[in-house]
């Protein structure tokens, strides 16, 4: 259901700051954790001893010390050392191709000889400047494929998130999808509006008026495995929508990083870059604040649908022209996913 010779998100630097991780990633139990020098290091999450996890162990010089007898691991999986036992003969454990990048660290869960750093993608607004970003991470008992669906159709804005960043002109306003080699795009583009109250805010975070007409965006782009950007924005009504100059809108990059647990569960990595005060703190954990709670909103919509779905799985569900963004973006996948179990043929 997932591609796994390909780049994850795995977690934010802090979460392995003084400690081991363990996470679950494309179904493979994975501990992450800084060994020689600071470098981030990824090795199976099992003490190949007795079989307990590693993460509830700790780093000692570079190593991976077991919690329960002390085994200790390399970087490599190879055992190192354990107290008043001769080691040599014991098994190695998996390792996986690590990378730390863009304020993120990411794991290739598949194929590690296949792993190119080069692969994952270049983020200009986590190393710019001129940008801000502010997110967080959730656990989604949902299937990660669900959550691709959800934000390559905003149009559950409207509903889901009526008190924030919905509207009726949402549903009113067309959508156009297209797909670029393997990115789906889909937009939609509102004029002359009245901004929903989140947007309200970030203009006057941005110094503008919040009580004239404007001119709103949403661009999504998903390229796979799971990463969808979404630029979004206002405008006041008049200078150029989009394309208007920086002194005339608010404008922003939602982040969504998915990442598989299970065939029902993700991680799942939400944040917003911004190009406009990027210096201003306050302004950031602000936006912070009110994104945490709007994609809070996604999660419980998300998890109940994935019950539903799981309870009638005999049931055929609607594709409307709303969703051709989602339906796009997972014959991507399917298209990567028959590439990857297919083997090679020998020259």
């Amino acid at each position: 259901m997932y591609p796994k010779n390909t780049w994850y998100v795995a977690c934010t630097p802090d979460e392995i700051d003084g400690k081991p991780l363990g996470r679950q990633i494309c179904g493979e139990k994975i501990v992450f954790y800084r060994g020689a020098g600071g470098k981030v290091a990824a090795v199976e999450d099992f003490c190949p001893h007795r079989g307990a996890p590693l993460s509830l162990g700790f780093v000692r010089d570079g190593n991976l010390v077991c919690g329960y007898h002390g085994l200790e691991m390399g970087c490599d999986g190879k055992v190192v050392s354990m107290p008043g036992q001769r080691t040599r003969g014991f098994p190695c454990i998996g390792s996986y191709a690590v990378e730390e990048r863009h304020g993120f660290i990411w794991v290739w869960p598949g194929d590690q000889a296949l792993a190119d750093p080069a692969q994952i993608p270049y983020l200009e607004w986590a190393e710019s400047p001129e940008w801000a970003y502010g997110g967080g991470l959730y656990h989604i008992n949902c299937e990660y494929r669900l959550m691709i669906d959800n934000l390559m159709d905003l149009t559950h804005e409207t509903y889901v998130h009526a008190s924030s960043i919905g509207q009726k002109e949402i549903d009113e306003a067309p959508v156009t999808t297209r797909v670029n080699g393997e990115e789906v795009i889909t937009s939609r583009y509102m004029e002359n509006i009245m901004a929903p109250p989140f947007w309200r805010a970030a203009l006057r975070g941005n110094g503008l008026a919040d009580d004239v007409p404007v001119d709103r965006w949403q661009v999504c782009r998903f390229t796979p495995p799971s990463h969808v950007m979404i630029e979004v924005g206002v405008a006041h009504a008049g200078n150029g929508g989009y394309d208007a100059a920086p002194q005339y809108k608010a404008s922003s990059i939602v982040v969504d990083f998915i990442t598989p647990e299970t065939e029902t569960s993700h991680w799942y990595f939400w944040g917003m870059a911004r190009n406009f005060k990027p210096e201003d703190k306050e302004l950031t954990a602000t936006i912070r604040e009110g994104q945490g709670k709007i994609f809070n909103e996604d999660r419980e919509m998300l998890e109940l649908q994935q019950a539903n779905l799981l309870r009638h799985p005999e049931r055929k569900l609607l594709a409307l022209n709303i969703d051709a963004g989602g339906m796009q973006s997972r014959r991507v996948l399917e298209q990567w996913m028959v590439k990857e179990n297919t083997p090679e043929q020998p020259a």
